[in-house]
């Protein structure tokens, strides 16, 4: 079980009226449904700007991508999560980026110099709530899986 905190007035926004309150349970449950992520008895409660999301998972990946979905939406500051997961790969390093960011960039901090052409594995990591490797935002938070394990 963990929580992991969000930068509140930036994301997707899916609230009814384009405002900056964290939309309700359903609307939640349906941004995982829409990016295909496998959950089982996926239990979702909003309080104010703070989720708790329970339920099972086929894999800790998936599981990362369910926070990260959850997390990256306009009015929610916080995630807590207690999924389980049936296979655990290890878990990736989340990142927030921030101004001046490029797949690339993120890529050498976290992997080292000269391997910033191993962008595409932290955008495979984060489809499919990333649709091009160009289009990330400042305050998003991004999966960053280990090498070995990409």
């Amino acid at each position: 079980m963990g929580i992991f905190d969000f930068i509140k007035d930036v994301g997707e926004k899916l609230g009814i009226g384009g405002g900056e309150d964290a939309p309700d349970a359903d609307a939640l449950k349906k941004e995982v449904e829409k990016h295909g992520l496998e959950a089982s008895d996926l239990k979702v409660e909003v309080d104010g700007d703070k989720v708790k999301v329970a339920g099972a998972a086929p894999s800790n990946s998936i599981r990362e991508k369910i926070i990260l979905t959850m997390g990256n939406v306009l009015g929610i500051s916080k995630v807590e999560e207690d999924i389980k997961v049936a296979k655990n790969e290890g878990d990736a390093t989340f990142y927030t980026v921030v101004k001046g960011d490029t797949l690339w960039k993120i890529a050498e901090t976290h992997y080292g110099k000269g391997k910033g052409a191993k962008y595409n594995v932290i955008f495979e990591a984060n489809r499919p709530m990333l649709t091009h490797p160009d289009k990330i935002y400042p305050g998003q938070m991004l999966r960053i899986p280990p090498l070995d394990a990409a």
